[in-house]
């Protein structure tokens, strides 16, 4: 049925307004009679009613004379004859349109033989105006010619509202940010829907507000002066385009002249069309970036290049150029770093050679001009100006002025203050006097916020009443529960937390109506080490199985050894080691030699003991705990702590011992003597023979006064010290370039870093949030910069016909280097479904035919001479054909035959 804006009347009359409908087994005697409505006659009479059917002609017929010496026929007879040939030929004529239409719908359903050779003229035509400009070049198309495509195919467009297919004849409206196809009807009632929704819930003034209404697939907004109310088509030039088998359905047949995205001063040169616009084909004259290079010939889409030269332009410090590749827009900062004096020239400093103005905090403290007091401004630039304190002062009301020297402060005039209180109504009644005026403390009559309450109270405190808004915010679930609210209440700014589908997450969206969106995660289910993995949906990974990997175990051992025995990744513990033990013993130094004990099975002690002998025993526990080493028995000689004197003690015996002395080793600042008792000293490289101090004594309580480094703010951390002080290790704080983790770097490598450095220390490790343009995220780790496209994420793609299905990667889809074609399987199962299309047709018009055939033989008979009173109404026997007695049945055989082929030749093809 075709819609109102194209249903144009075909004539008056029944059977013309009748003539492009379908048929149906009721319209037999419609075709006969004249139709409704008034018909004008030859003699020029109106006809009113019916007029005249085959019945009364025939009985004129009757009365006509047979024989010569009959009268002549009336003027009545007549006009029975004239009307009779009327219907006759109007129904003919209109048998011959119906058959017309009937063929012509079922092959613009079933599609002709020569309909790709069709579409490819058509296609070919609209990018004509394109490919001159390119030489022939269709690489940019390739987006626009899936869109084209797919208003050709039948079924491919899809109206996402009404899940039906998008017919040629039909209004469309196409939204300009995704370019989706919607039926008119169907996108009116959406905006109408959604804009109903929107105000009922959050517009008080119920309806009057412009709420804007969003795409069903891009979610872009529109306004509601912006709802479609007229079938345009795709440029927007022609309002109800005609229907044009020789155009793109839904086109004007005219050039575009859309503007570019970007816009670039140049219109679109295909003829009107579906889709995004392409690249501009235009070519221009253009230099790069840094203009040094000779100006070329390119495309007006990517006029814009670098010829990878040094840049050379002088950065702001004016001291040196940069030093990066050909670019686009201003050069980054100066890296480097050099010595610079503040503004006040007092202290000097390394500071990046961008950023050379900088001040200290020191206070200037140069004498002003009156002698008598000093600059209080902290580094500044200039001269430090007149005293703040000379020329003529007002008292503190500001009503009386005086002038008296520098040194001698202003006094009070005695008037009242008279100024404004911060109520901004009164004005505060003492004395002239200094410093803040106190509060208003008036009373008056105030009203709360939200104008339920009244009460009388000091002026300068607010009123807030206790009552709590029990107004729906917008989300329809929480009250707004605000104390005093004056009625604007706030969106509801809950989060959703309903837990998805997955079981793992919760809605992050603000509270809102209906269900949540899927979990769009993804999860890797992977083995013990990692190394092998399956992706899943997020939800899945409880019930997927691990996958099974063959690398060798990477745990790090349980034991005190450095490795394990060799072993296959598995999941659980590591068997149990049987490498010699081989540690040190505390005291001697020995090896052990008997096997790794660390995690030997022990018996455990102190369970529940039976009560009875009814009550069964439990069978005993074991537990993993490490065994200590066997004591040595080898004899040595044994120094006291303070290496003052040597005993032979036995070695599972030996023990460290004091001898009571005064240590007497020289202590880390090289100032003092350690005075502690004789004591363990921990011996190293540095203090071996040289009779320092260890870690064990005194430690020197002196602060370290020696100078601090250039630019290093922070004091030295280390007490009084010989040599020179350590490095500064003070932590600064930065952020990543993903903007999201807080780092620590120590003071002396951030300043002391070059770029790429200091790029290295603001990188989190950490995988980069952002998203590509395919939608994906970054899969390179944080990084400063635009993210490279180099997406490897799967995506699946389907052949024409939905069949065949594969996963190819990301990057290769975007850049339209893949794509599926229906193979022998796929043109198969069309070409048997076409051929039972065909039968249904060629059947159903053999019995449509022979149905008006008996139809006519029974209105012949009619009009014969017969008698009135001997009439009887006809009964046409038709004859039922093969096909209408046995079509339930083979319908059906058909379609498992056809089923059972294509399951035979599907494994073959996959």
């Amino acid at each position: 049925m075709e819609a109102s804006w194209r249903q144009v009347a075909g004539g008056r009359g029944r059977a013309r307004g009748r003539a492009a409908a379908a048929p149906s087994p009721g319209d037999g005697p419609h075709l006969r009679g004249a139709g409704g409505g008034r018909e004008k006659g030859p003699l020029g009479a109106a006809a009113p009613g019916p007029g005249p059917g085959p019945a009364a002609a025939g009985s004129a017929a009757r009365r006509s004379p047979a024989g010569p010496g009959a009268p002549p026929p009336s003027a009545g007879e007549l006009m029975a004859q004239r009307k009779f040939e009327e219907i006759k030929k109007a129904n003919q004529a209109a048998a011959k349109k119906l058959v017309e239409e009937h063929f012509s719908s079922s092959s613009e359903e079933e599609g002709d033989e020569d309909l790709e050779g069709k579409q490819g003229r058509i296609v070919a035509n609209t990018f004509t105006t394109y490919t001159t400009q390119t030489d022939g070049d269709v690489r940019e198309l390739e987006r626009t010619r899936q869109y084209l495509n797919e208003a050709f195919q039948a079924g491919a467009m899809t109206c996402l509202i009404c899940i039906a297919s998008v017919k040629r004849n039909q209004a469309v409206w196409s939204c300009s940010g995704c370019f989706c196809i919607f039926h008119m009807p169907c996108i009116q009632k959406w905006a109408k829907d959604s804009q109903f929704l929107v105000s009922s819930l959050t517009d008080d003034d119920f309806g009057r507000r412009d709420y804007p209404w969003p795409c069903p697939k891009c979610r872009f907004e529109y306004k509601r002066s912006d709802t479609p109310s007229r079938y345009y088509c795709y440029c927007g030039k022609v309002e109800d385009p005609p229907l044009d088998p020789w155009l793109v359905p839904h086109s004007c047949g005219q050039v575009c002249e859309r503007e570019f995205k970007p816009p670039c001063g140049h219109k679109c040169l295909l003829l009107c069309h579906p889709g995004p616009c392409p690249p501009c084909p235009k070519m221009v004259t253009t230099t790069c970036y840094c203009k040094k290079a000779k100006p070329i010939p390119r495309r007006c889409s990517t006029k814009e290049w670098s010829c990878q030269q040094a840049c050379g332009r002088k950065l702001l410090c004016g001291q040196h150029k940069c030093e990066n590749p050909c670019h686009a827009g201003s050069c980054p900062p100066c890296p480097r770093v050099s010595r610079q004096k503040c503004v006040c020239g007092k202290q000097v400093t390394e500071r990046s050679c961008a950023s050379p103005l900088w001040h200290c905090d020191q206070v200037c403290g140069k004498t002003l001009p009156c002698g008598n007091h000093t600059c209080e401004q902290i580094c500044h630039v200039g001269a430090c100006g007149e005293c703040p304190r000379s020329g003529k002062r007002f008292c503190p009301c500001q009503k009386s002025k005086f002038s008296l020297p520098c040194t001698e402060d202003v006094p009070t005039c005695g008037d009242s203050c008279d100024k404004l209180l911060e109520c901004g109504v009164h004005r505060c009644s003492q004395r002239c006097h200094r410093g803040p005026c106190e509060t208003c403390r008036q009373e008056v009559e105030k009203q709360c916020r939200c104008g339920k309450h009244t009460k009388r109270m000091p002026c300068h405190k607010p009123y807030l009443c206790e009552t709590k808004c029990v107004k729906m915010r917008d989300c329809q679930k929480h009250q707004c529960r605000r104390k005093c609210c004056p009625g604007n209440c706030t969106p509801c700014d809950q989060n959703c937390g309903r837990t998805l589908g997955c079981r793992n997450h919760k809605c992050p969206s603000v509270c809102h109506r209906g269900s949540c969106y899927p979990c769009p995660e993804t999860v890797d289910v992977k083995c013990s080490c990692g190394s092998t993995k399956v992706t899943v949906p997020c939800g899945r990974e409880r019930t997927t199985r691990p996958p099974k990997c063959k690398e060798l175990c990477s745990r790090p051992p349980t034991c005190h050894h450095t490795s394990q025995e060799k072993h296959r990744c598995h999941f659980g513990s590591c068997p149990p080691c049987h490498q010699p033990c081989q540690k040190v013993l505390e005291k001697c130094g020995h090896l052990c030699p008997v096997p790794c004990h660390d995690q030997a099975l022990i018996k455990q002690t102190g369970r529940h003991q039976p009560t009875g002998p009814w009550e069964q025993s439990s069978e005993p526990a074991f537990i993993q705990a490490a065994l200590p080493c066997p004591p040595c028995q080898v004899p040595i000689p044994m120094q006291c702590l303070g290496k003052h004197e040597v005993s032979p003690l036995p070695c599972h015996a030996v023990g460290p011992y004091s001898c009571k002395r005064v240590c007497g080793r020289t202590l880390d600042c090289q100032n003092h003597m350690c005075m502690k008792e004789c004591h363990e000293v921990t011996e190293t490289e540095a203090c071996i023979g040289k009779n320092k101090a260890g870690p064990e004594c005194l430690q020197c309580e002196e602060g370290c006064s020696k100078p601090r480094p250039v630019g290093c703010p922070h004091p030295c951390v280390l007490p009084c010290h010989p040599g020179e002080c350590p490095p500064c290790v003070q932590m600064l704080r930065i952020k990543c370039h993903c903007k999201i983790t807080t780092l620590y770097v120590e003071c002396r490598k951030i300043t002391t870093a070059d770029v790429n450095e200091k790029n290295r220390l603001s990188c989190c490790k950490d995988q980069c949030p952002k998203e590509l343009p395919c939608g994906h995220r970054c899969k390179e780790m944080c990084h400063p910069g635009e993210c490279p496209f180099n997406c490897n994420q799967k995506v699946k793609l389907r052949c024409p016909c939905k069949r065949i299905k594969k996963e190819f990667q990301c990057n290769k889809v975007r850049e339209n280097q893949i794509s599926i074609e229906c193979d022998a399987t796929c043109k198969e199962m069309k070409r048997k479904a076409s051929e039972i299309k065909e039968a249904e047709a060629k059947a159903a018009l053999e019995e449509e035919n022979r149905r008006r055939q008996a139809e006519l033989e029974a209105f012949e008979n009619r009009l014969k001479g017969r008698r009135k009173k001997n009439r009887k109404k006809d009964e046409v026997a038709v004859e039922p054909t093969l096909w209408q007695k046995y079509k339930y049945h083979l319908l059906p055989v058909c379609a498992v035959l056809v089923l059972g082929f294509a399951w035979y030749i599907a494994p073959g093809a996959a």
